[in-house]
């Protein structure tokens, strides 16, 4: 029986990429649509909820999108889109046949995303330790891409757990493989590990992928990643914490029809012969011939039979069976055998 292998989920993570301006948004939604990703995904919060005044901006935000006193609240804020923003965004995508997504990253966030209807909930690295955010949407019991980000194994037993005890299937969750790094060292991006969280939480795997280029990806998706997902940007070079690690729009469609190509090559577990080398089997093969003339009643040995090309006639695994039968016909050197 052959095994139909699913389509790799592509995400692709606008983010904040978006610098809190709505034109932006949708243009990178355009760019999306058009590389024929699946879903384009944001990122919803109340800044003050989920952030303290107290809270600096990480090496990579401060590099990238320096705010005065490195103030990670006041960066939120000025790359956060209102609530209200967010169920046009949803009907843009519609238009464009490409899918919406957004992680929340505070409790109010995960019961407006809730009404919202989304196909998943995307559970950031960030929340992985947050007992609350988890509870809450554990209570749901949604479909969960659960990024795995600056974890270990037990952290990500604790986030499966809360999420199972509040109501959530464990059928229910996806792992996503992530390293928290913008851009990611290949030294740190330790793909096997993706491995270890299918074969240890019996999940479906996937890999968010914050390194440059396109090769870590496509391993990921060889190794059988169900969700791969990639930041994009207009431009690497806008201002921004993200737009220097993200894919640009070229790169985008590069990393789709890379993916879905692969995809196309990886094809089944079974092993047949295929339609298309069907054609060559008897140009390629080799059949039982005679080695010289042969008169009829001479028994076959090794001296006077060998195989050779064309495929077209008994094949050179029945060797042991014709050596030393009786010729039934008178044969010329190279002439196919008959039995």
């Amino acid at each position: 029986m052959t095994m139909k292998k699913s389509k790799t989920i592509i995400i692709a993570e606008i983010g904040v990429n978006h610098n809190g301006k709505l034109k932006l948004a949708k243009k990178l939604i355009e760019i999306a649509a058009k590389a024929k990703v699946d879903y384009v995904k944001f990122q919803t919060s109340i800044p003050s909820l989920h952030i303290s005044e107290n809270a600096k901006q990480a090496i990579y935000q401060k590099n990238n999108f320096p705010i005065k006193n490195n103030s990670q609240l006041a960066m939120a804020k000025k790359l956060s889109f209102d609530f209200k923003i967010f169920p046009s965004l949803k009907k843009f995508c519609k238009k464009k046949n490409v899918k919406f997504l957004s992680s929340a990253f505070d409790i109010e966030s995960i019961k407006f995303l809730y009404k919202l209807k989304q196909d998943y909930f995307k559970v950031p690295s960030s929340e992985i330790t947050n007992y609350p955010y988890l509870k809450e949407l554990g209570k749901l019991n949604k479909k969960i891409i659960l990024s795995t980000g600056m974890s270990n194994l037990n952290m990500i037993k604790d986030a499966i757990k809360v999420l199972q005890k509040n109501g959530t299937k464990k059928n229910n969750i996806i792992l996503l493989h992530c390293n928290t790094a913008y851009p990611t060292p290949l030294k740190d991006v330790n793909l096997n590990a993706m491995l270890s969280l299918k074969k240890k939480f019996k999940c479906e795997v996937g890999y968010s992928d914050h390194t440059d280029g396109n090769i870590v990806s496509l391993a990921a998706v060889s190794l059988g990643a169900k969700i791969i997902e990639r930041h994009i940007t207009i431009s690497k070079k806008m201002k921004g914490p993200d737009h220097s690690s993200s894919l640009e729009p070229r790169e985008l469609i590069k990393l789709v029809k890379n993916i879905r190509d692969l995809q196309i090559a990886l094809g089944t577990k079974d092993k047949n012969v295929t339609n298309s080398e069907k054609k060559n089997i008897i140009a390629a093969r080799k059949s039982l011939v005679a080695a010289k003339k042969i008169m009829k009643g001479e028994k076959f040995t090794h001296k006077n039979i060998t195989s050779k090309r064309p495929g077209s006639g008994l094949s050179p695994m029945l060797y042991p069976v014709i050596i030393g039968k009786k010729s039934k016909k008178n044969y010329n050197k190279d002439e196919l055998i008959k039995q």
